[in-house]
């Protein structure tokens, strides 16, 4: 697993200087980074939960109007809520997406 190279040990082809090295620039880079409070953390969840929970409500009144217009031997509303689920998802998945890429950026 590990060898000498030119009197150091080194693991996985690096050097152990370089990998100390790195390991410093990652603790300066973590201390200088701002931090996210609690609150900011909430907010998060907060977006998160709504994104899912409009696309679903809305899909819940589309179903119960559509139940209430064209009714059918299937339940529009159920129809319409994992649809609306579905969206909701999918919006919340794209979103935290784009947050850890601009995280990934800002490193």
């Amino acid at each position: 697993m590990s060898e000498r190279k030119n009197g150091k040990l080194s693991a996985n082809g690096k050097p152990l200087d370089e990998r100390i090295g790195e390991r410093e620039l990652r603790k300066i880079d973590a201390r200088k980074a701002v931090t996210r409070s609690i609150w900011e953390g909430f907010a998060m969840f907060g977006i998160i939960g709504w994104s899912v929970a409009i696309p679903t409500l809305t899909g819940v009144a589309i179903g119960v109007w559509l139940d209430g217009n064209y009714p059918s031997r299937h339940s529009w509303t159920l129809t319409m809520i994992v649809i609306g689920l579905v969206i909701g998802c999918l919006s919340a998945w794209r979103w935290v997406s784009e947050e850890h890429r601009n995280i990934d950026k800002e490193k």
